[in-house]
């Protein structure tokens, strides 16, 4: 089954309920067992673009938040708490109002700040956290212009290459056209199909464009402080990394994971940015083998001693 028709064959419930400023905020779940609560990336893209996790829904209830100003929820009155730490609330009222003591965390890309912030906040209140090719600034990791060249440059076989690596090279160094980023987007794709087609054009529909300017703003993040009391906790972490990924290269997902005392690093061979679109069962094997509870090595930050596992 693709990808795109995993998705329909679950159907899919929407709440609102309130932040803590009133905000009102949309959660979609779709999928049955225990409950998996899900953050979108972009930075401030609506959730509707994780689907089901590439079939992920058949093994837990995805319950999919669409963050403040995207999607089914409401924009804020004041447009300062777009920025990254001040949702940590909206993550909790989202706990409190599916009534669990303690939860399970995805989170992709941009999300994995939102995630690591809450998870430092709340330390009690997550069992484990998954990471999909996350961004580690929250924690002072993060990924360089190099890397992202680098990823670029494995895809120097694909037929749509040499057209789209100038437009890749001016979306990050110049000042890009709506041509450029298009050109460009194949980069994101462990294969550009059409499904990853179809995925890519919801993209400028979903996304809050000034809400993520917002995100990352000055003082969201203390990554000492985040790190001190990420190392105190308990917590089980993935960390999933695409091996075609420039954002984060599996090296940087590698030095993400070493920052938690309990976690397990998986690269997914042949996987972009959207790992669960690239091979939906691998990814679902992974992710899902993690949250039944797969062993995770106290220390390594990898798979076994220290290398990363490959899915």
């Amino acid at each position: 089954m693709s990808a795109m028709a995993a998705v329909s064959s679950f159907p899919v419930t929407t709440t609102v309920f309130a932040a803590p400023d009133a905000t009102p905020l949309a959660r979609h779940e779709r999928g049955t067992g225990e409950p998996l609560l899900c953050l979108p990336g972009g930075p401030m893209r609506a959730s509707a673009y994780l689907g089901d996790l590439g079939g992920l829904a058949r093994d837990r209830r995805l319950v999919l938040l669409d963050l403040r100003g995207t999607g089914g929820s409401g924009e804020p009155a004041d447009p300062a708490t777009y920025r990254v730490d001040r949702q940590v609330g909206d993550v909790e009222a989202l706990r409190v109002d599916l009534g669990l003591e303690r939860i399970d965390l995805l989170a992709h890309s941009a999300a994995g700040d939102l995630a690591v912030l809450y998870a430092a906040r709340h330390p009690g209140r997550v069992r484990s956290l998954v990471l999909i090719t996350a961004r580690g600034r929250a924690l002072g990791v993060d990924f360089t212009l190099a890397e992202r060249r680098e990823a670029a440059d494995l895809r120097r076989d694909e037929p749509w290459y040499a057209a789209a690596r100038p437009s890749f090279e001016t979306v990050w160094t110049g000042e890009p056209s709506e041509a450029d980023f298009d050109a460009a987007t194949p980069f994101f794709y462990g294969r550009w199909d059409a499904a990853a087609r179809a995925h890519a054009s919801g993209e400028v529909a979903q996304t809050n464009e000034p809400a993520a300017g917002a995100y990352a703003a000055p003082g969201a993040f203390d990554p000492p402080a985040a790190r001190a009391a990420l190392a105190a906790s308990d917590l089980r972490v993935l960390v999933l990394a695409g091996e075609l990924d420039g954002g984060p290269r599996p090296a940087v997902a590698a030095r993400i994971a070493g920052l938690f005392p309990r976690s397990r690093l998986v690269v997914q061979r042949g996987a972009g940015h959207f790992p669960w679109l690239d091979d939906p069962a691998r990814f679902r094997g992974s992710v899902a083998a993690f949250l039944a509870g797969e062993p995770v090595r106290r220390g390594s930050g990898a798979d076994g001693a220290g290398r990363p596992g490959t899915a």
